[in-house]
């Protein structure tokens, strides 16, 4: 997702006519040197203009075939592969509209959501966001996120509870922190939520649940440091409420994975890992 300026996706097509739809089968090759050599096949033979015609329609005929295939609409665009379901629940595509997300913004996270699936999607990858930043282990930006992202009537309780949890020595000392919360010197403390896709779970006219799975970095970066920055992978189910024309959270569960299997890449260094969280910003995420 940058999927943060952009909103809705009802009314795009199944999708767009691929450009590499139109050839037959093989790519033919001509070493430099070999003439009319073909890699498939020792020297080419002429070939009579008829026969040349007649490939040259089927080349045409096989082009529209595939063209039309790749804009039909409907139910038949799950077998293309290009989005909507044909039966059964299924993603939904991102497709752009031009139409912005949000508003404005509360407490520095985005707000003013949209009235409708796609708008509970984009607050609650937004609150994920914000709910897994470092701004979390900071008593009054702690407040600040907790503020935006709750409904009013359950926030004071959740500042409290997360005030025992964040503000706790134990807690922070296991993670590698200081007892104020922030990172010893040298080192630089990530926590980054980066949400892969959204599910609304279930829609009412003032209520809705929606599930976020995401992959969360964590840890400390720098020389010595016994947490280093690693990789989790996590789903988050809000129970969102329409309140003050938007949209908040009244409660929410998480689960582990659906975790990938990882690939054979060597880790980054410490200095390496801190410079790319302090030079690339997050997203502001939404369907």
């Amino acid at each position: 997702m940058s999927l943060g300026d952009e909103h809705g996706h009802g009314g795009e097509p199944g999708g767009r006519p691929d450009e590499s739809f139109g050839g037959s089968g093989q790519t033919r090759t001509r070493l430099p040197g070999g003439g009319d050599a073909d890699v498939y096949g020792g020297a080419r033979k002429p070939v009579r203009n008829s026969r040349s015609l007649i490939t040259v329609v089927g080349v045409v005929v096989l082009l529209i075939a595939a063209i039309a295939f790749a804009n039909r609409g409907g139910g038949d665009d799950a077998a293309s592969g290009n989005g909507t379901e044909a039966a059964g629940p299924g993603a939904e595509p991102t497709a752009a509209t031009g139409v912005k997300p949000v508003k404005g913004k509360a407490g520095g996270i985005p707000s003013g959501y949209a009235k409708d699936e796609q708008g509970a999607q984009s607050a609650a990858a937004n609150y994920a966001v914000a709910l897994g930043s470092d701004g979390m282990f900071n008593k009054a930006r702690r407040d600040e996120i907790v503020n935006a992202v709750y409904a009013p009537e359950v926030a004071a309780a959740r500042r409290g509870d997360l005030d025992k949890v964040y503000s706790g020595t134990k807690f922070l000392t296991s993670i590698g922190l200081k007892p104020d919360g922030t990172a010893p010197a040298g080192m630089t403390f990530i926590t980054r939520f980066n949400p892969v896709g959204s599910k609304v779970e279930n829609f009412g006219a003032d209520k809705a649940t929606v599930s976020v799975w995401y992959s969360a970095l964590f840890g400390l970066a720098g020389e010595g440091s016994t947490n280093p920055v690693s990789e989790s992978w996590y789903t988050n189910t809000f129970e969102l409420k329409w309140v003050n024309g938007d949209w908040k959270i009244t409660d929410f569960t998480q689960k582990d994975g659906p975790v990938p299997v990882g690939r054979d890449q060597a880790a980054s260094g410490a200095k390496e890992m801190a410079d790319a969280v302090q030079q690339f910003g997050g997203f502001t995420y939404a369907r």
